[in-house]
Order: C-alpha cells, then structure tokens, then sequence
C-alpha cells in the first residue's frame, strides 16, 4: 500500500492511460490468464517513479552532464567541498562522480517523489513493506539497543532480539572458558559454520574484517573459524582438513531446517562426528540456529542449543542476528561483537534521521540510481584498499543484486527502465592487476574506492621513501583521479609519444567513482560500512519502487534441481542411462547421460557412507577405491 501510495503523487500520469497503461493492462491479463482463479486480487497498478516530473526532469539533466568532464568539474572548488560527506567518523567524497550540485538536488527531489522518507519509516516501524511474502523487514532491530521498541504486528521486538543476544553471550562464554566441553572432556576451540548464501556470505565479511585487527586478534587467539557452504564435497574436505573432532564445535544454520545444500553438509559433518566420536557426541559438538525445533531434535540436536531468528530478518540482511553473532562471538568474544552491533546501530540511526543532503546511505543510493537508470552504467566496482576487506564484495553481490535483480515493480508493474547493478571487485592493489584495464580504457564502470587511515598492521622498512600501507594509499588516491581525468592526445605528444602508440595510451577519463575512508578498521567501523551498504541498496529499489527483500528468482532452479536429483537416484540405483521422452530436453539429456557414464557406480539405497577423506588424515572413513 504505502510503496503504492507515495508513488502516486504530483505530476504522474494517470494509471491505465496511454500506450504505457494499455502495457500494464496486458500484463496484468496475462497473468490473470496464467494462473486462473488462482490469481489474488490485486490493486490497480499505479505510476512507475519514471512518469514523474522528477525523473523527467533528470532525464534532460543528462545532456547538461555530457557537456561536462571530470577533469575541470574537480577542478572546482566549491563543488568539492558541497559533493562530501562525513557522518561518525566515516568520510565520503563524491566529486568524482558525473554530478554538479544541481544533479544533486534534482536526486534529492526524485527521492522525495519516489517517498523514500516515508518507505524507510515503514521499515522501522516494522510494516510489512515485503509485501510478496507479508513482512516487516526489521534487519535493523538485531541491532536496536535494548531500550529501543520496534514494533511488529503490535509487538515490541527488541526483548526477543536480546534475548537471544544473552543466550549468544551466555553460551559463548562458556565455550570460550572451557566450561563447555566436548565429549570426550576437550574444551573446544575450532568452529565450523555450516550455511550458505546470506548464512555464509556476511558472517564471512566480518570474519576477515576482524582476523588481523589487533584487538580481535587477541580475542580469538588460539581458535578457528571455518564455514562451510557449498555443497561440493570438496568444500567439506577442505572445511574439516586438519581439525580434530574432539576440539570441533559445528553450528548448523538453517532457518527452516531444511535448506538442501545446508542439510546435506550437516548431515556429512555429522558422519565425520559420528564415526569419530559416537552416536551420543552430536549434542556436544553441533549446534543450530534455526526456528525449526522440530527438525532440529529429529537431527539429534538438543532444541535448547537452538538459536531463534525471525522472518522479518532476510538471509542477506542477517549477519547481525545470530547467523553471524554466534559463531564471530564464539571467535573473537562477545563484547568485541556488541561493538560491532553499536556501529551498524550508528548508521542506522543517522540513515532514519539524518536530512537527504546529509545521509550517506541516502546520496550513496541515490548516486547508483543516477549512473544505473541514467547514465546507463550497468556495473559496479566495489575496490577496498585493504586486504581485510577482501569479502566485502562478494558479500555486497549478494546484498545488492539478489536485492535489486528485479524486472517488475512492488506490484508486479513491468518496469521500462533498468534496475540492479553487476557488482564485482578484489582488493587493490590486486584488482589493478587485474580488471582495472577495462575499467580504465574499456567500458565505463562507477568504482567504490575504499580506504582506511590507520592500519591494522602497520609496516615500514628502512630506506624506503613510504611505508607499505603508505605505498597502498597512493594507488587508493591516484586511480581515482586517473579514472576522472584520463589522459590526452594533447599530453602524450608532449611526452615524445609515438603517435602510432597515442590511441593506445589515451585514457579518455571522465569515469565516475566515490571515496570511503574509515579511520580504521574494526568491528564498530566495519558495522558502519555493512549498514551503510545495506540501507544503500533499499534506498535504490524504494527509488525504482521494487521489493528490495525478495528473491523468488532463486527459487526455480531450486525446483528443477529437486526433479533431477530424484532422476539421479533412479538411473544410479538402476544402473541406467536416460532415454528420450522422460521430460527433459535433449541437451539436458545428453549432458546428464555423460556425467552418469563419466561416474563409477555408487548404488544409493546401500546402507554405506562414502565420505571426501582426501584431504582429511584420517584411514578410517577413507571410501572404497571403486567410489568415487
């Protein structure tokens, strides 16, 4: 309702006029058409946010924008100091984006119309602004301190969130000082984490974030942390290479139980438990986190070591509940982990608070809309100069493109304009040697540049002019202006440059990016740096007025793979070869009659385990030579 409502306001066109309301009428009689009387009612579709004066208004705005280039628009200094921002320490320039001051107000004045104040008051008002799936997206309340009251169908939240929050504490604690024990007496110091996608991708950020910053270092002294998300038995040989079972403590995070790639991982850990340790070990080294109690027990896990999260917290938007709390508590310890809730806490509040002009979550979404749906950049580079930062990208990959990846509107609205991003990146100066080619002289792809004032690990050598972190931030500060101002013809013949080199040493510059710097790195900035993404990507689909919070494209491949894996088990068990007419198409069936003839003969109903020892010292559970 809301997300249909503010979008319905001033200089619209009327729904169901012209050429583009006939489009919308004959969308909505298809699926009426698909799914029968199955269909829901559904309210009349209203006005995309691109029929808006505002939207109108940027799209002219672009010609002005062409007129100009980077290497006079920095030149300006007014402009630079009205195109930056800081908010608790963490610093944002933007004047090496394709924008003027203007561009900005007409940005701001598009957030206004798209109501993105009023969408993000619904958020954290707990409505159910996820409409597809009738949720609140509270991600923010696994981080509300525990005077706050967020509330959900009428019920204040934040005791639940504590509550689990101590059950974290409580548990951590006992493991990291021993009282908690294995069971054959060890204390245990290793944990594996089994889950995947947003179970695996955040957790994971924060992990490396936090591996070499001083003080979490010395928290986590003595201790492993692994997770284990893909299903390849070579990810769980990899996971368990050199850990002991006696020491191994495994968190199994599903929320419903029955994620299929999460099940059978625990299920194979499990094994590994088992034959090592006894039928009676698993209440001793696996615990979930999961709101499936049921599930939980039939597994053999004890439902009081069982950790709650909520519907209103999505996969990808779950690294401050217990999905990341419990196994980074279990590493670096409970008090390190609440500072890292207080700095996400921080941008949160300045995201809900702050005026647009002075909101970073809101200029830094924004700036995406503008380079995505006007300047027709379909890409982003997400470029930390600093090694601890190496996950953030795939973690943002999953923020935002599961997020924003979406043809249609928050009423199934068509859309006639591009949404979503194609994020990549890899830390500097790794990237430079990498992909920064085409970023320089190929196609034009916005950049986050990322840097950090003080070190983590701080090293300078004798001699040399720079220290090495010195040496890093260099390159943080040169490629940014390389990529705005280029370089020309004009200045390469000066240079004595041959002129049949001149096209290929052109840098055409004029290639828009945006500079983070944090004043270090740890677990309150690097809470900071995750809110701020995660509220830059909502504040992206509330402009383009999609549902930022569902992923139903992740679900048919899902169904297709469960019809497969049952035509597995019928050709392995039957030692037979697929034939024509069985409902797949010939290339599928080609192709799953190679892999089932590449194969050694594994019987599935033979009650035996065949386990991915290769890697794992261990003769007793290594397979039988013919399995493979």
């Amino acid at each position: 309702m809301w997300a249909r409502d503010t979008l319905a306001r001033g200089g619209r066109d009327a729904p169901g006029r012209g050429e583009f309301g006939r489009r919308r009428a004959r969308h909505w009689e298809r699926r009426g058409r698909a799914v029968g009387r199955a269909m829901p009612v559904v309210m009349e579709a209203k006005a995309l946010i691109s029929s808006t004066e505002e939207w109108r208004a940027l799209r002219s705005h672009v010609e002005a924008i062409d007129k100009t280039h980077l290497r006079d628009l920095i030149r300006d200094e007014a402009r630079c100091d009205a195109l930056a921002l800081e908010y608790d320490g963490l610093y944002c320039d933007f004047a090496r984006q394709r924008v003027t001051t203007e561009t900005m107000e007409k940005l701001y004045d598009l957030a206004r119309a798209a109501g993105v104040r009023e969408k993000v008051n619904a958020m954290f008002n707990g409505e159910a602004i996820n409409s597809t799936e009738n949720r609140a997206v509270l991600h923010v309340a696994t981080r509300a301190p525990k005077d706050k009251v967020i509330n959900v169908d009428g019920r204040n939240v934040v005791p639940d969130v504590h509550d689990v929050l101590e059950k974290i504490k409580e548990f951590s604690e006992r493991v990291r000082n021993g009282e908690w024990i294995g069971e054959t007496g060890k204390p245990l110091k290793d944990v594996v984490a089994i889950g995947i996608g947003g179970s695996f991708l955040g957790p994971l950020f924060v992990h490396t974030a936090l591996r070499t910053n001083p003080e979490a270092a010395v928290g986590a002294s003595g201790r492993q942390l692994r997770f284990l998300a893909n299903v390849d038995p070579v990810d769980v040989a990899r996971s368990l290479n050199g850990l002991d079972p006696e020491t191994t403590l495994v968190i199994v995070v599903s929320k419903t139980f029955t994620t299929a790639e999460t099940m059978l991982n625990a299920r194979t850990v499990r094994a590994w438990i088992r034959a090592s340790l006894g039928e009676n070990a698993v209440q001793k080294h696996m615990v979930a986190i999961s709101t499936n109690l049921k599930l939980v027990k039939e597994f053999g896990i004890d439902p009081d070591n069982a950790f709650a999260f909520w519907d209103w917290v999505g996969g990808r938007y779950s690294v401050c509940s217990a999905v990341g709390m419990l196994p980074l508590s279990l590493q670096y310890g409970y008090d390190t982990m609440e500072k890292f809730l207080e700095g996400a806490w921080s941008m949160d509040q300045h995201f809900a608070n702050a005026p647009f002009e002075e909101n970073l979550p809101v200029t830094l979404g924004m700036l995406s809309v503008w380079n995505v749906s006007f300047l027709g950049c379909p890409a982003r580079a997400i470029l930390p100069y600093c090694q601890a930062l190496a996950k953030l990208a795939p973690h943002i990959q999953q923020v935002a493109m599961e997020s924003n990846g979406k043809g249609v509107a928050i009423d199934g609205t068509p859309l006639d304009y591009d949404t979503g991003e194609i994020d990549f990146g890899e830390p500097g100066t790794n990237g430079q040697h990498s992909f920064y080619q085409l970023i320089h002289q190929g196609r034009t792809i916005p950049c986050d540049f990322i840097g950090i004032v003080k070190s983590q690990q701080s090293v300078y050598l004798k001699g040399e002019i720079v220290s090495n972190h010195d040496e890093l931030m260099c390159n943080f500060f040169a490629q940014a202006d390389a990529l705005a101002v280029g370089k020309s013809a004009v200045e390469l013949r000066s240079e004595n440059v041959p002129d049949a080199l001149i096209p290929h040493k052109t840098f055409s510059g004029n290639r828009p990016s945006l500079s983070i710097m944090l004043p270090e790195l740890n677990a309150y900035t690097t809470g900071q740096l995750l809110s701020l993404y995660e509220h830059r990507v909502a504040v992206q689909g509330f402009v383009w007025g999609i549902n930022s919070f569902d992923q139903w494209g992740v679900e048919l491949g899902k169904v297709l793979a469960s019809r497969v894996r049952a035509t597995m088990n019928d050709k392995r068990t039957k030692g037979e070869t697929m034939s024509g007419g069985e409902g797949y198409n010939p290339s599928t069936t080609r192709l799953l009659n190679r892999y089932l003839a590449g194969k050694a003969k594994l019987i599935y109903p033979e009650p035996k385990d065949v386990f991915p020892c290769d890697l794992i010292d261990s003769d007793e559970c290594r397979p039988p030579t013919s399995y493979v």
